[in-house]
């Protein structure tokens, strides 16, 4: 039998046995109300005439020993008397009923005889006792009628009583039938369906685990019968599926790991926990590593109590803004410096399952980089006296010599007093980048408020806009906090930022310089809508000596002087640009005062 058929049996009979139970006692109590309002009903009417009869009965004797005979009133009262004697003898239905209003009508009839004369009863009241004789019997007759009417309805109630016990033990009889129903129901369906989905449900846990050499159920229900077949199939299929792939998956992960140790930088992998669980042989060997370093944290071999929480930021999709600085270690006596940078590890866009650490060994590099700082220190510094002496011997020289304007002679004149201008600005950023290099640079931080900045910033080069045909703009936020910073350190910053910014604008373009507060820190941005920078070469756009456009300018150390200026601030700068939409460069500087010597 087919699993719906059967639950609408089982769930059928059940409703059928509570709505038989249920219109079975609607029936009893129906019928017990109906028969106690008719015997209470009758009883009641006879108890009503009764009254009827001792009241006229009543009336009759205080009009017959009253002062003054009042004979109408006195045969009214008999007419009544016989009316409410008609309606007794109407409410009777059995012998007994028929018999009392007989006694009353033979006593009534031994009494009105007296009614026919009452001027003689009068005289005789006190010397006859035939009348208080007739009158006691019609007296005790109607209470007799009384008292067995009022038997009769405590006999009624009683009886009431004795039928609603019976439906009461009716009803719970029922109550229990259903009860015993519903769990012979609830049992059986537990036994049919319930077991059978238990194993299947530990089939399928097997199967999770990888076992699948599960135990099926054998049950007479189609569905679930069905259901173990589909199951087993599928158990099948997994098994063959994984037997045949699970050479696929080993050879994939050897080529992977491959891949992984030909890296000629060194890789270390994290999981969500920022546990180590990976690193290639170049790691490995930078580091000094060996297998029992796998599932620790890395802090503590690589001596970095900040590298956690960069871990824990890049795992959880946040960027790291800061500039990373160089790992030191200890490699058999030896120290060396290696770069680092984090990056999530996700699939899909999901959330990111890990992080990747790639390592390079810049020890070299570091050293010839502080090598070639310290030769363009000296260098600049030994260039810009000459230099700076010829610049004045070409003035002086321009001052006694006159060419006409549209002369060769002129032409080549200014030709030179450009080139050593530019070549003094050259010697001139040199010896700044390479003091703030060498950390010869200091600040001289000031508690100050931004706008004013931004504004003179606007001022010095409103003219140079108007002379491109670009529209220079200015907003600020309300109520920003004040800065500690070093005023004309930050002047170069937007000096750079904004000459950039004109420089690389069409004509009819903006430049945008905003400030506004963004939680701790304060975020100046510059910008535009030109040419816009292509995304491989953000990359590189703050290193020294790197230009990113053709369009005449400097030796490419304006923005790696704004980014020194920007960090020894405690600051951030980046830039956002698509080609054909602008560039945004924005500066991040804490609120708090940044650590200075």
């Amino acid at each position: 039998m087919r699993l719906r058929s059967q639950l609408f049996i089982s769930g059928g009979a059940l409703v059928t046995a509570s709505m038989i139970g249920l219109l079975l006692g609607m029936f009893s109590v129906w019928q017990l109300s109906k028969t106690q309002d008719e015997t209470m009903t009758r009883n009641m009417d006879i108890l009503d005439a009764s009254l009827g009869l001792r009241q006229e009965m009543g009336t009759q004797v205080i009009l017959i020993i009253s002062d003054k005979l009042d004979r109408q009133a006195l045969k009214a009262s008999d007419t009544r008397f016989d009316e409410w004697l008609a309606k007794a003898a109407d409410g009777a239905l059995n012998a007994n009923d028929d018999q009392s209003v007989i006694t009353i009508k033979q006593a009534y009839s031994n009494y009105q005889k007296f009614l026919s004369s009452p001027a003689e009863v009068r005289r005789h009241l006190l010397k006859d006792d035939n009348f208080n004789l007739a009158l006691r019997d019609l007296r005790d007759s109607i209470n007799a009628m009384q008292m067995h009417y009022v038997n009769q309805v405590n006999l009624g109630q009683q009886d009431i009583r004795e039928r609603t016990r019976l439906i009461t033990a009716l009803l719970g009889m029922i109550g229990l039938a259903v009860l015993l129903i519903s769990f012979v129901t609830a049992h059986s369906i537990a036994r049919r369906f319930g077991r059978p989905i238990e194993e299947l449900a530990t089939a399928a846990d097997q199967i999770g685990r990888g076992d699948f050499q599960v135990s099926l159920p054998i049950t007479p229900v189609n569905e679930i019968a069905s259901l173990s077949r589909r199951f087993g199939l599928m158990a099948e299929a997994l098994h063959s599926f994984r037997s045949s792939d699970i050479q696929a998956l080993k050879i994939e992960q050897q080529r992977l790991n491959a891949v992984l140790d030909s890296i000629d930088d060194g890789l270390l992998i994290f999981d969500r926990q920022g546990n180590v669980e990976h690193f290639n042989p170049v790691a490995q060997r930078q580091l000094g590593w060996n297998e029992s370093h796998l599932g620790q944290q890395p802090e503590l071999s690589l001596q970095r109590s900040d590298l956690p929480t960069q871990l824990y930021r890049v795992i959880h999709g946040e960027p790291l803004e800061e500039a990373l600085e160089d790992l030191q270690v200890d490699i058999d006596g030896e120290p060396r410096l290696l770069a680092y940078s984090l990056a999530a590890v996700s699939h899909d866009g999901e959330r990111p399952l890990g992080a990747v650490m790639v390592l390079r060994d810049v020890t070299e590099q570091r050293a010839f980089e502080r090598v070639r700082s310290e030769f363009v220190l000296r260098a600049s510094h030994e260039l810009r006296t000459p230099v700076t002496g010829m610049l004045m011997a070409f003035s002086l020289l321009q001052e006694r010599v006159s060419f006409a304007a549209e002369t060769r002679e002129a032409d080549l004149l200014s030709t030179v007093d450009e080139e050593m201008q530019r070549l003094l600005r050259l010697i001139n950023d040199l010896l700044n980048f390479s003091r703030y290099q060498n950390g010869l640079q200091t600040l001289e931080c000031v508690e100050c408020s931004i706008e004013p900045l931004l504004r003179l910033a606007q001022q010095r080069f409103s003219a140079q806009a108007d002379e491109l045909q670009v529209t220079l703009y200015c907003d600020v936020e309300e109520n920003l906090p004040l800065l500690q910073i070093d005023p004309g350190q930050i002047e170069r910053v937007l000096d750079n930022l904004i000459g950039n910014a004109l420089r690389h604008s069409h004509p009819g373009g903006t430049v945008h310089l905003r400030a506004s507060s963004q939680g701790e820190r304060v975020e100046l941005s510059v910008t535009d809508n030109g040419e816009g920078i292509a995304f491989r070469q953000q990359a590189r756009i703050f290193e020294p000596f790197v230009q990113v456009s053709r369009k005449k300018g400097g030796a490419g150390l304006g923005l790696a002087l704004c980014k020194e200026i920007v960090q020894l601030h405690g600051g951030y700068i980046g830039v956002k640009s698509r080609i054909g939409q602008g560039t945004q460069f924005y500066v991040l500087l804490p609120t708090c005062p940044p650590n200075v010597a």
